[in-house]
């Protein structure tokens, strides 16, 4: 089976920006929980030395601050006010501030950070929430990608894009701003804490960067799979399984949105849920929610729950068989259902940790059944593809079908992106050969 036979590398590639950033909360060096308000902190010298500043010098260089960063970022004077109310334990002790006091001293308690100034990679691909303006016998799609910058910390930026009817693609330019949501109440669970998370309506979706909230998202938030999950009812739903990453624990949490506007994200529980890439079938059977985990590093496993928020146990349906997927398998976003059955794109790793994308047929009604499973891998790495941050890697987290073709981005050497289309009929030939 050769890559031509039935797979075609597009040329629209998605390199990082460091030009896009975002504003994030600078915090002085590490200071004791238990400090009185009054005690002197690094904060509260900084402050200090902004409320010693006259009030013409205050005013000049909050207007310098903004003439330098106000093109950069949507609303910064409230984002200074919004930094200063978090500042409010360091401000405490010092009285009343004039409004331009407030917004200068929020001013220096904020940095810029540039969220894709490493990568941007490891893509999945859904249909658009809104399908307006998408062209005749074609569709409108979203992208979510991971976007790494300094330090390695991972975070869920999206684009969007079409799909005409013939399976060609266009993605739709970037917006020059990038914006991080509001963050609404959180509830603590027995598995940690689900937070809610909102953008504005003036932000387009190429804008919206959700970065670590919680504790457990430290250093990252990882490899989001997303699936448009269609209920019982007919009600659809996205949902991304993703990596939650302190820098030295991971565990799996779920996100959900039904607009791309305001996010759910919840961590999951359950002897299944401790290991990376899980991916949710993108609708009940038999009943029951499905997942496909790895629970052990190295096979694949089915999994069933009544509680999408609940994952135990699992039956292995997929284990390494061929050379270029000795080291593990694993998968590469949810299941995609075909006539014939359930398509599982799969990720192997052969010799010097090299990874190439496969695939595999499970039936419909019994995900367990093994139906036909490519023998070579679909996409491996080409000589122009093999230099970057991790060298020698092709991956995705999730593609998706449009007519007789998959729609499959997928990342390059964990550095970049591009897109591939692939022949179902071709590919379901070559698993039963």
């Amino acid at each position: 089976m050769t890559q031509a036979s039935f797979l075609h590398r597009q040329a629209l590639h998605l390199r990082p920006d460091p030009t896009r950033v975002i504003v994030r909360p600078f915090k002085p060096a590490t200071e004791p929980r238990d400090l009185n308000p009054t005690d002197k902190t690094r904060a509260n010298h900084i402050v200090e030395r902004v409320l010693a500043l006259d009030p013409e010098v205050t005013a000049g260089l909050l207007a310098d601050v903004l003439a330098n960063f106000q093109g950069r970022h949507r609303n910064l004077l409230e984002t200074f006010e919004s930094r200063a109310d978090e500042m409010e334990r360091a401000l405490v002790a010092h009285g009343a501030f004039s409004s331009i006091q407030r917004q200068l001293i929020g001013a220096y308690f904020l940095n810029e950070y540039s969220f894709e100034a490493s990568a941007l990679f490891n893509p999945s691909i859904v249909p658009h929430p809104d399908q307006s303006g998408a062209p005749q016998g074609g569709l409108r799609f979203v992208l979510s990608l991971r976007a790494v910058g300094e330090g390695h910390v991972s975070s869920l930026t999206f684009r969007t894009g079409t799909i005409a009817a013939d399976g060609s693609l266009t993605v739709d330019p970037t917006a020059r701003l990038a914006s991080s949501p509001e963050v609404g109440g959180s509830v603590f669970g027995p598995s940690g804490e689900t937070v809610e998370i909102t953008f504005r309506e003036e932000q387009d979706i190429s804008e919206r960067v959700i970065f670590p909230v919680t504790a457990s998202q430290s250093q990252g938030i990882e490899d989001a799979r997303f699936v448009q999950y269609v209920d019982d009812d007919g009600r659809k739903t996205y949902y991304a399984t993703f990596t939650a990453y302190t820098g030295q624990a991971i565990r799996s949490e779920l996100i959900e949105t039904r607009d791309f506007l305001s996010f759910r994200m919840t961590p999951l529980q359950g002897t299944a849920a401790c290991n990376k890439g899980m991916a949710l079938f993108p609708r009940k059977i038999g009943g029951k929610y499905a997942m496909i985990a790895r629970q052990d590093n190295e096979n694949l496993y089915l999994v069933y729950s009544d509680d999408l928020h609940q994952w135990d146990g699992g039956q292995a349906i997929l284990k390494p068989q061929f050379p270029w997927e000795f080291v593990q398998i694993g998968n590469c976003g949810s299941p995609i259902e075909l006539d014939e059955g359930w398509l599982l794109l799969t990720h192997g790793v052969g010799p010097v940790r090299k990874y190439s994308i496969g695939a595999a047929l499970l039936d419909k009604k019994d995900p367990s059944r093994v139906l036909g499973r490519a023998r070579e891998p679909l996409l491996h790495p080409e000589p122009s593809e093999r230099e970057g941050y991790v060298p020698n890697v092709v991956y995705t987290c999730g593609a998706m079908r449009h007519h007789d073709q998959i729609i499959l981005p997928y990342a390059v050497s964990d550095t970049y992106s591009n897109f591939a289309t692939i022949k179902i009929a071709a590919l379901l030939q070559a698993m039963s050969s």
